[in-house]
């Protein structure tokens, strides 16, 4: 499974991005298509994920009410529509998918730049 992330960017405060992550080869392995993001200087964290096929999502708190993941199977796409945005979610996004009964994330992408700043 190949994993492109893109669409990472500069944006104020208050602003918002959609992340994509395009994915291609064997799709039918995946269960749990995830997005990840790491801060400079600190660990990477978990920020949502999607079940590939019953939609069911999950968040981490800090981004909920903020921050929508989905998924478009018939492109084999994973989008985070990010609101609202604050200058503590600027990170580097990575898409990452997790085979059916894995229990870690196998596959990640190149990652993407997000950068809140006025």
């Amino acid at each position: 499974v190949q994993l492109q992330a893109f669409g990472g960017g500069l944006v104020q405060p208050g602003g918002f991005l959609r992340l994509s992550c395009a994915a291609s080869g064997s799709i039918f392995s995946i269960n749990t298509m995830g997005w990840y993001r790491q801060a400079p200087g600190k660990q990477r964290e978990f920020v949502a994920s999607i079940r590939r096929l019953a939609g069911s999502a999950d968040y981490v708190d800090s981004v909920k009410g903020r921050f929508t993941i989905s998924r478009d199977n018939a492109k084999n796409m994973v989008y985070l529509q990010m609101n609202s945005l604050k200058p503590e979610d600027t990170a580097v996004y990575y898409c990452a998918a997790r085979a059916v009964a894995a229990t870690t994330y196998d596959f990640w992408g190149q990652g993407t730049l997000v950068t809140v700043s006025s």
